[in-house]
This record gives C-alpha cells, structure tokens and sequence, in this order.
C-alpha cells in the first residue's frame, strides 16, 4: 500500500538540510544534500507509519499542502512510501 504525506524542508546555515512531516508528529529528516534528506525523509516516514500500523493500524489525516504555513524559505514534497502491509501480498 502506498501512503503519501507532505513534509516541509529548508535548508541551513550550514547549507545542510531539514524537514519535517506536519502530519506525522515527531518524523524528522536530515541530510548534507537535498536528494539526502528526501532519501532520509522516506525512511524516517517508512519507519514513523510501520510503527503506527502495529501499534494501532491508524494513520493521522493527510493536509493539504495549501493549508500549511511556510516560513521563508521553506518548501514542500510530498513523500510517498511503499508498506507491504502483509507478507507475500504483492501490490
């Protein structure tokens, strides 16, 4: 099953990368590069739902990128993740 939830990024002082998911509390990412933090960004997002699907099979309402604040220099992707929710079931 695919899930697709937006996350918001920006980049740092540094030159690094951010972002976080508005929908999926506490999943973060990081990386040196942008295409490292939207790789880190799909695990962090992998990881955040397989763990709300074992633990109670429910997932948080997806937002509408329109409806969410952006700060000044931040931007939005949307991240989409493959769960196979059952072994040996294929897509």
């Amino acid at each position: 099953m695919q899930f697709i939830y937006p996350a918001v990024f920006s980049q740092n002082e540094d030159g690094t990368y951010k972002g976080y998911f508005p929908d999926l509390e506490q999943c973060f990412a990081k990386g040196d590069t942008i295409n490292e933090v939207l790789n880190s960004a799909i695990e962090e997002a992998r990881t955040w739902i397989q763990v709300e699907l074992e633990d109670t099979f429910e997932l948080p309402p997806v937002s509408h990128p329109e409806d969410i604040d952006l700060k000044e220099g931040e931007f939005i992707r949307n991240i989409a993740v493959t769960i196979r929710l059952f072994d040996g079931w294929d897509e």
